[in-house]
């Protein structure tokens, strides 16, 4: 049974392709076609100046024509091989900045996407999506496009001068092509398939490499690479079965092309021969014949080839659209509220929240007035960092409601709200470059003092003083040049310089050590006062001069209260935090 989701993102992709990347481009595509009309007409000279040079120039001895014939003839190869330089120069520098375009888009698009997306889609898969799904559609506006219309154009001109010159050996010519069109276009519709799920496989491949390459330290902990050789080595075979399929199909075709074209040439040669003979034909005029016929058949031989590249083009363009169609974040229509100046009240209103169905909140409630400390503490998952997560708007509650400055957070927009967000999370990313990068990315445009008070702050400048170029230091990808405490600091450093009205601090000193965490625990003082602060620790000494602290267990508050009064009540927290004190 078809399926019917495969043929509507087939239709979009094309009315898309239309109407985002032809039409806006219909001047410099119109301008091919005249410069491919111009080339395949001065193609037409030479077939034609063959019967005056056999039956006038070599028969009579015309010297005079045969001056004429060559300045023309050689007029049209000039301006011929000129109209192709134009036509590769204008069409392929326009197709590959297509490809630019068309690459940012989807990474704006998916970089906008909700964190449920990444959550379920592997970072390389989205990775092959940006950069590989659309090669193939420089050949929409590139020389693909354009010849297989130029050869259109040229075949119907052909066909129009050979009808003339012999109808019926016209139509002896035309049986082969006519079912080596039909045969085509069955073909095309196979092969379109193989290039969709080309991208699929190359998606996962990608996306596993990318996993191994990142995690390559646990795969030499474990002695797994023989197992990493195996799961690429079987993801490599998939794509070359996968290419193999299409190329068999191809090669059908083209192989087909060849043998119909081959006895279409066989019937020519044979009633052209006789017509000859029997005197109803020159030999001028069936060598034109057969010249004028090379023009009809090569542009139809070629279509096999440049059809190949228009599927494939089409297959990334499906790919594409799938991305292109899910709803970004922050886009849904009762997202009207912008706060203009946020406060920072933070309220949980009956909130409950479940991944793929299974509850991991229920029924929570709590209030953070602007400029307070709240302290989100339990065993592992009791639903801390999806507090955190629903704080930062990267979540929507199942049930309930967060509110922000009395704002349902849903109904708020993101930007307005997340300009005043800072967050510290748990697994400390930096990008590849420098740690003053790294501080920056909150604030592009901070002053150095900005950045070295910040650093100060976090007490960056601590480590960064003994680096030959301090702050110009080069970290590696993902920081991978840095102690886990020099990262969690470049984190904090970062959340400084942002100088954000909320703070979400998600084990923000789980990385340090003792003498760092002493160090940072001051920082941290000076940074949350007159700021909204959500801090998850699971070093309950970290937190004593929180205003609340919540217990979670289970999804649930089992306590909440500052810490002399949940030490008094002798309680969950109290057996957490007597038994942190005797490790």
């Amino acid at each position: 049974m078809p399926d019917p989701t495969k043929k509507n993102v087939s239709l979009a992709s094309v009315r898309r392709a239309f109407a985002t990347i032809v039409w806006p481009r219909r001047k410099l595509i119109l301008l091919g076609l005249l410069l491919v009309g111009i080339n395949r007409l001065c193609g037409l000279v030479l077939p034609g100046s063959t019967k005056y040079l056999i039956d006038n120039v070599i028969a009579k001895h015309d010297l005079g024509m045969l001056h004429r014939l060559l300045v023309i003839v050689g007029a049209a190869i000039l301006l011929q091989a000129a109209t192709s330089f134009l036509l590769t120069r204008l069409m392929s520098v326009e197709a590959q900045y297509l490809i630019s375009q068309l690459r940012a888009d989807v990474q704006r698009h998916i970089i906008r996407l909700p964190i449920a997306f990444f959550d379920s889609t592997k970072s390389g898969a989205l990775v092959s999506r940006i950069m590989t799904d659309v090669e193939g559609v420089r050949n929409l506006v590139g020389t693909g496009l354009v010849q297989l219309i130029g050869g259109v154009i040229t075949a119907g001109v052909a066909l129009v001068i050979l009808i003339r010159m012999n109808a019926l050996m016209t139509l002896y010519a035309l049986v082969p092509m006519i079912v080596f069109g039909f045969i085509s276009m069955k073909a095309f519709a196979h092969i379109r398939p193989i290039f969709r799920r080309r991208g699929a496989i190359n998606a996962e491949v990608t996306g596993r490499l990318t996993e191994t390459l990142g995690g390559i330290r646990v795969i030499k902990g474990f002695h797994a690479e023989p197992q990493e050789y195996r799961v690429f080595e079987a993801g490599a075979d998939r794509i070359f079965q996968n290419v193999r399929e299409s190329l068999t199909a191809t090669s059908l075709v083209t192989s087909l092309a060849t043998l119909l074209m081959g006895m279409g040439s066989v019937l020519i040669m044979g009633l052209g021969g006789h017509m000859i003979i029997g005197g109803k034909m020159t030999i001028g005029e069936f060598v034109s014949f057969t010249l004028y016929l090379a023009f009809l058949v090569t542009p139809i031989a070629q279509m096999s080839n440049i059809g190949t590249q228009l599927t494939e083009a089409f297959a990334g363009l499906d790919r594409m659209v799938e991305i292109l169609r899910l709803p970004m974040e922050g886009e849904e229509p009762g997202r009207t509220v912008v706060l203009d100046d946020l406060r920072g009240d933070i309220a949980f209103e009956n909130v409950s929240f479940a991944y793929a169905e299974k509850e991991v909140l229920s029924d929570v409630s709590f209030n953070a007035t602007a400029g307070s400390v709240t302290a989100l503490v339990g065993s592992s998952g009791a639903g801390k960092s999806t507090i955190a997560g629903l704080a930062a708007s990267f979540r929507t509650p199942t049930r309930g409601a967060v509110r922000i400055d009395g704002h349902d957070l849903s109904t708020v927009k993101l930007d307005s709200y997340r300009q005043n967000l800072g967050v510290v999370l748990q697994d400390e990313f930096l990008f590849e470059g420098t740690i003053r990068e790294n501080i920056l990315f909150a604030r592009p445009d901070a002053g150095e003092q900005d950045v070295q008070a910040a650093a100060q702050a976090a007490y960056v400048s601590e480590f960064t003083d003994r680096f030959d170029r301090g702050l110009d230091t080069l970290i590696g990808e993902r920081g991978v040049k840095l102690s886990g405490g020099q990262r969690q600091r470049v984190s904090l450093a970062r959340a400084i310089l942002a100088d954000p009205r909320i703070l979400i601090l998600d084990e923000a000193t789980s990385s340090l050590d003792t003498e760092s965490e002493a160090l940072i625990q001051r920082s941290l003082a000076t940074l949350m006062k007159g700021r909204t602060t959500l801090v998850i620790a699971h070093r309950l000494s970290t937190i004593r001069r929180a205003d609340q602290i919540l217990v979670l267990e289970g999804g649930r508050i089992l306590e909440r209260g500052t810490h002399d009064e949940l030490i008094a009540a002798q309680g969950r927290y109290y057996d957490l935090y007597t038994y942190q004190a005797r490790i």
